[in-house]
């Protein structure tokens, strides 16, 4: 009910084009990116396409981000393939590690002077 309440799905849109890409940044719990899924799905698209702008993430966060256990990361115990099947996807893809790292230089900057903990495993200090 909280998906339904906070986005809204364009109709229309869904009836004319039933072949639709979600985008996200990030996929942590994956019960928004479900719950996503399941709103354009019963919208009427025919199939529905997820893309995620970061790797997964498959560790907790020590920093200062508020992020679960490892056991609540959606990603943690699951393939790619899995995780496309537990949110409802057609289809799953994330940005590798080196297209972030790429990204990163693209702006000038150098993936080593960033946290990457939560989907490398390389925690910047001991934990």
């Amino acid at each position: 009910m909280a998906i339904r309440l906070k986005y809204g799905v364009l109709l229309d849109a869904v009836r004319s084009y039933p072949r639709i890409v979600l985008v996200d940044d990030s996929i942590v719990r994956a019960n928004t990116t479900r719950g996503t899924v399941k709103l354009v799905r019963d919208a009427g698209a025919k199939e529905v396409h997820v893309r995620v702008s970061f790797p997964p993430i498959i560790h907790p966060c020590f920093m200062g981000i508020a992020m679960p256990t490892r056991e609540e990361l959606a990603a943690a115990s699951r393939s790619v393939s899995e995780l496309r099947e537990f949110i409802g996807a057609d289809s799953l893809e994330f940005l590798s590690p080196e297209g972030v790292a790429t990204a990163m230089k693209s702006r000038g900057d150098d993936i080593k002077h960033f946290c990457t903990a939560c989907y490398s495993g390389n925690y910047p200090v001991p934990v």
